[in-house]
């Protein structure tokens, strides 16, 4: 098994591993991750299995406070939230952007597919313009009902407050 700390690499590692020309169909995602759940593990396997390999990219805490998400995220730091990433059989490589979007991520890297999930659509997705001019395709994959990290943290307070 592979050492997920070895699957955790920098913005240049992955572009020197998989830039292009390339033989592996990369497929790219980003997102917070903050607090892994089912729906993120469906998620990822799914994405995975639309190529040979999956790079996840995941926002930097300075990134996912500009986000708006809340004060109190992230509540997991991106060291922490990158490593448990790494460590599913599904996810090939992470890497962290500090950026508003993975936008220049996604231009550099040019990945074969680029996926989201089914909240987002083909006009909403950064980078789909950049992936589909490379000669890539842009899928958005259906989330698992009831299954978000912000609902998990809405249960969690509610409860501490009723608690």
């Amino acid at each position: 098994m592979t050492d997920p700390a070895a699957k955790v690499v920098s913005r240049e590692e992955l572009l020197a591993r998989l830039g292009r020309p390339r033989s592996a169909r990369v497929v790219f995602t980003n997102g917070v991750f903050d607090v892994l759940h089912r729906g993120h593990v469906d998620y990822l396997s799914r994405a995975r299995s639309l190529g040979d390999l999956l790079v996840v990219a995941v926002n930097t805490d300075d990134s996912v406070r500009r986000l708006g998400k809340g004060d109190d995220r992230p509540i997991n730091p991106q060291d922490d939230r990158a490593y448990v990433l790494a460590g599913l059989e599904s996810v090939g490589f992470v890497t962290l952007f500090d950026e508003d979007t993975p936008r220049e991520l996604i231009a550099t890297l040019l990945p074969d597919v680029l996926v989201k999930g089914g909240d987002y659509t083909r006009d909403t997705i950064v980078g789909a313009d950049e992936v589909e001019a490379a000669g890539g395709r842009v899928e958005t994959i259906p989330l698992v009902p009831g299954r978000s990290t912000t609902g998990i943290l809405q249960r969690v307070r509610q409860g501490a407050e009723n608690g």
